[in-house]
Order: C-alpha cells, then structure tokens, then sequence
C-alpha cells in the first residue's frame, strides 16, 4: 500500500499513509484528538484511555490488519485513522476515528473509499462493522460506500454487513 493525496467532498486535502507496524505514537496521537461522545461512539462505551495491550492491537499491521493515517497540511498531528482487520479470506472489519475537530466534512467517506479500494484489491469481498446503536453516522458513512446488505442489533450494538466486491 502507498502514501497519496486525496481530497474528501467537503474537506481539506488529505496526506493518507499505511500505519506502520507498530506505530504506537500515531494511533495514542488520533485517539488524543477525540472527544468524550468519540471515544464512546468509536469504542462502544466510555474510554478514558487506552491500555498498552490495546495500543499494541490497534497499531497491529500485518498480513491480516491494515490501517490508513490522515493528515492535513499545517497540522503536525494525525486527525484520523482508518482500520481493516481480515475475519476470514473474504471478510474484514472496518473501523475510524476523525478527530473531532475534522469531522462532518467527509474524511470519514475518503478513507472509507480508500481503505475498501486496499480491501478489494487484497480479495476482500464483504466488510463488517459494528457501531453503537446512537451512532447513526457510521451506518450513513458506509451506505455511502458500500452497498450495505445486513443491518442487526448484537446486544447494544448494530452489526453492518456491506458487500464490497
């Protein structure tokens, strides 16, 4: 995977790279940049802080985790990160976190596009997702992108189905 430039519908133009394994420093820098309601839509409850354990997850890439980092020109910091874990041959897990001052203006959308466009050209065929059921957002963010075939409620949380292929 490469580093490019793209430019979201109603954003600033994005420097979009893979997380390098690892790269600890760049997920604690985006998770910094949430709010309290982020956090909690993101991780599904309230999450002050992440655990070293989670950290090392979360900066996991390899063969089955891929991850896309923004940035924006004049800020030094991250504003968002874009991950992708494989389930099975076919199947990944999507998740993002936008930093709350960069959201509502389709970063989200743009690494959504991005990441499904890594994700197809791996052999991906269907993503999935799971989002807190007050987090209509996510739901919007991947009908935009993907033609969402399975919505359901697991426990307090919905479980999207999206085919991608």
């Amino acid at each position: 995977m490469h580093t490019r430039v793209i430019k979201p519908r109603h954003g600033p133009e994005l420097l979009v790279r893979p997380l390098r394994r690892g790269d600890v420093a760049t997920v604690l820098a985006v998770f910094e940049r949430l709010g309290d309601d982020s956090r909690r839509a993101r991780f599904h409850g309230p999450k002050p802080c992440l655990s070293d354990v989670e950290l090392e997850q979360l900066a996991a890439v390899d063969e089955s985790h891929h991850a896309l980092v923004a940035y924006v020109a004049g800020d030094p910091h991250p504003i968002a990160i874009a991950r992708l874990a494989r389930t099975d041959q076919a199947t990944a897990e999507i998740a993002f976190a936008v930093a709350d001052s960069y959201q509502h203006h389709g970063i989200g959308s743009a690494l959504a596009a991005e990441l499904i466009a890594d994700a197809r050209a791996a052999g991906i065929t269907e993503i999935v997702a799971l989002a807190s059921n007050d987090n209509p957002a996510v739901l919007a963010l991947l009908r935009r992108s993907a033609d969402v075939v399975d919505v359901r409620f697991e426990g307090p949380e919905l479980s999207i189905r999206a085919a991608i292929a």
